[in-house]
Parts: C-alpha cells; structure tokens; sequence
C-alpha cells in the first residue's frame, strides 16, 4: 500500500442533520433522555477519510444558527475542510434512531423537511468553482431524494464534476421514506448521477431501480453480475461497484463481508471481474448506522491511494467492521488502526 502523491483533494456534498437517539435499547419517548450526534451520509464519509489522512472538504448548507455552526464545527475538528459550508436562513435537518435490540430491528423517523439545505442547495453553489482543484466528488442518492431543489442540485454538481474531469464517488443510498413524501422520480435522477459515477456503491436493487428491470436468479451472485453487467453497458464512466453482503442472526450478531466488480476489458471474458473480502464476524454490534458509509469511506481512500481493489476493498470492510464499535454516525478510526483490524492481532489489550 502506498500512499496518494497527486495530493488531489476529495470533496463530500450532502446534507448534515442532526441525530436524536433514546438510550439504553430504549424506544422512542420511552424517557425524556435523548442524545444528539452530529450525522449525514456524505458527511460521514468525509470525517472518516479525514481520518484515514486524506484531503477532504465538505459542501454543504446549514442553518445560520449555533446549531447549524455547532455541526460544523464538529466536523472540522476531525480534520475535514469546512470552508465551502454555506450558511442559510431556516434550520436544521434532523433524524430520530430508536436503536434495535435482539429481534428489534432499528427505525428512523426524519424530520429535515425545509431544513436550510433543503430549500437553498439549490441556489447556495457556483459548482464549477467548488470543484476547483478537486480530485474525486463523493456524493449521493440522499440528497436528491430531500426534494426538487435537492435533485436538481445532485444532478448538477455531478455533471459539472464530469465536465472538470473530476472522478465521482456515488453512494446510492436510497431512501424510500424521503422520496414518498414529494413526487419525485427516483429513476430518473438517480440514473443521471449514476452516469457520471466512477465508481458506485451499489447492489443489484440499486440497479433494477434505476434501470427499470430485475434481477431474477435465486443466486445473489449472479444477480450481482448481471446487475453489473447492466450497469457497466447503460453507464459508460462507471469503472467499479462496491457492496457489502449482511448476515444477521441477531441485531446484535452480525456477519458482514464485502464485493467489488470492475469493469474489464473487452478481451478479458464476460466483461466483470469480480473481487470478495472474506467475511467478519461481530458479536455485539453497538451501532450499524454509518458502516456503510465507513465502508464506501474506506474503499475510496483506497482508490485514491491508488492501491489495488483487493487492498482497497478490504481496507473499506475493515473499516465498516470497526464502526459497528461505536455508537453514533461517525467512523473515529485512523488508516493505522483499520489496518490493524485487518490483521490476526486478535483481541488482547494493546499495552
């Protein structure tokens, strides 16, 4: 593994909320207590690679207020550029966890509906000049699924990306209960952004959505292959597809292993060559929310590392694996210590 020497910066676009969970395993209202994390897909993604030691930036909007400020500043201590966050009239996007325990699944409750990001980001950007000097844009399927403005913004800070030359990072991220409440049209804007996407993280219902097909085989192999298949002849830009695959037994007992498809040369077969991460067992998960964020987080560190797509993809599961350790949004780890979870160091107390 080496480290990036273009020294190309990587800049995360997305709305940051604010989290509110019960505690304890407790349910919602169940007491008064709540705790508040700062949170936010892309938003994720940036402190972890901030983390791991790369360049990163943030774009976003928030509300011109402590709280707004608040997140902010929660971000930048972890190392992440905040100089492209716009402040806004109007307030904050929040989130409600109720955490699952045992045979209890978790549950989110969003309330962001006219937040400050969703009705400016429209509006809050020149998006060639936030891109300048920018390497790779992260971004994803959330924001355009907040609204019109929302979707009109994804689309065109990813065209503008396409046109600067800047590689693009897409998580697809989708979020049914966000898009129900507007009439958007997922397909359509989904599959704008998916075609200026370099890599995508991705599966094989992200695709059939997009695409408006299925994915029938009974095999979750296959299915993955000729959703890649699929994706990688609608979508030329589009180079690699990254997922997770979840085992759960319990809430609490997790197994989690990774996948890669890269698009490959005309003369090299079927067209996909496929890359696996052996699974990782977790016994005791303490919070899942943000692994796949860790997990994308992980793998374009990797990509913009330039190291291979084995060592990026494990690198990105090792990554999701140590989030589940942590209870909030963000994934704490730095490079060194999620390359340790790829070793056989084991569990012993590190003195």
């Amino acid at each position: 593994m080496t480290d990036n020497a273009s020294g190309g910066r990587i800049l995360c676009f997305g709305e940051m909320l604010l989290r509110f969970s019960p505690n304890d395993n407790e349910m919602l209202m169940q007491s008064p207590a709540l705790t508040i994390r700062p949170a936010g897909a892309e938003a994720n993604v940036a402190v972890s690679l901030a983390r791991f030691g790369a360049a990163v930036g943030m774009a976003t909007v928030l509300a011109d207020n402590a709280l707004g400020r608040g997140v902010r500043d929660e971000v930048r201590k972890h190392g992440v550029d905040t100089s492209q966050v716009v402040f806004k009239p109007g307030r904050m996007g929040l989130y409600f966890l109720t955490p699952g325990a045992v045979r209890r699944p978790s549950e989110v409750l969003y309330d962001r509906a006219g937040s400050a990001f969703v009705e400016h980001v429209d509006t809050a950007f020149d998006w060639d000049q936030l891109l300048d000097g920018v390497e790779w844009l992260h971004a994803s399927g959330v924001t355009p699924a907040t609204g019109p403005n929302g979707s009109v913004a994804a689309v065109a800070i990813i065209e503008a990306a396409v046109k600067k030359g800047v590689k693009v990072s897409y998580d697809g991220n989708f979020r049914g209960k966000l898009w129900e409440q507007w009439d958007g049209d997922p397909p359509a804007t989904l599959g704008k952004m998916l075609a200026g996407a370099t890599v995508a993280f991705a599966d094989d219902r992200d695709f059939a959505l997009v695409l408006k097909t299925r994915f029938d085989s009974a095999d979750p192999a296959v299915r993955r292959r000729e959703a890649a298949k699929a994706a990688f002849a609608a979508f030329p830009r589009l180079q690699r597809i990254a997922c997770t695959l979840r085992v759960q037994d319990s809430v609490a007992d997790q197994a989690l292993s990774a996948v890669m498809l890269t698009r490959a040369t005309p003369e090299s077969g079927d067209g996909v060559i496929e890359t696996n991460a052996e699974a990782i067992h977790m016994a005791g998960v303490v919070d899942r929310v943000g692994g796949g964020d860790a997990f994308a987080s992980g793998v374009l560190f990797g990509l913009w590392s330039g190291w291979s797509d084995q060592e990026a993809l494990n690198f990105g599961l090792a990554a999701a694996g140590l989030k589940h350790s942590v209870p909030g949004d963000f994934n704490l780890f730095t490079a060194d210590e999620v390359r340790a979870a790829t070793g056989d160091g084991g569990f012993d107390i590190r003195r």
